[in-house]
């Protein structure tokens, strides 16, 4: 199986609600994101997927969150905005845009600081187009 992938980063504060101590206050992190697909085969162009194009629309998905207050977003509204649910909710906003026949999963791995991190991988759904 061959894995590409792609990182980037985004600024944003939130708040945890249960017995987090000191993180149920309002705080920041520089979240970190790695994102990965994985396929059986490559293209004859010798590539997995294009990089460019992973990178545009993970940067698409990204982006509006950077300087956000986690919380006050409608997609986490009733949720705790923890790094496994950033990794879920990135999963999910990136999975429709990348379900192609030669993709067969994409992983998303979330760091809120170089020592913690929570991932999300599932497979993803070929296009009937």
């Amino acid at each position: 199986m061959f894995r590409t992938g792609v990182v980037t980063q985004f600024e944003a504060a939130h708040r945890l609600r249960g017995d987090f101590g000191p993180a149920t206050r309002v705080h920041g992190h520089t979240y970190r994101v790695e994102i990965s697909v994985s396929g059986p085969s490559l293209k004859d162009d010798g590539t997995l997927c294009d990089i460019g194009m992973l990178q545009k629309i993970v940067d698409d998905v990204v982006t509006p969150l950077h300087y956000r207050d986690l919380d006050a977003l409608e997609a986490f509204q009733g949720q705790n905005t923890t790094a496994e649910r950033l990794a879920i909710y990135l999963h999910e906003s990136l999975a429709p845009r990348l379900e192609t026949a030669a993709l067969a999963s994409l992983a998303v791995q979330v760091w809120e600081s170089p020592q913690a991190f929570a991932s999300y991988e599932d497979a993803l759904r070929p296009s009937s187009s």
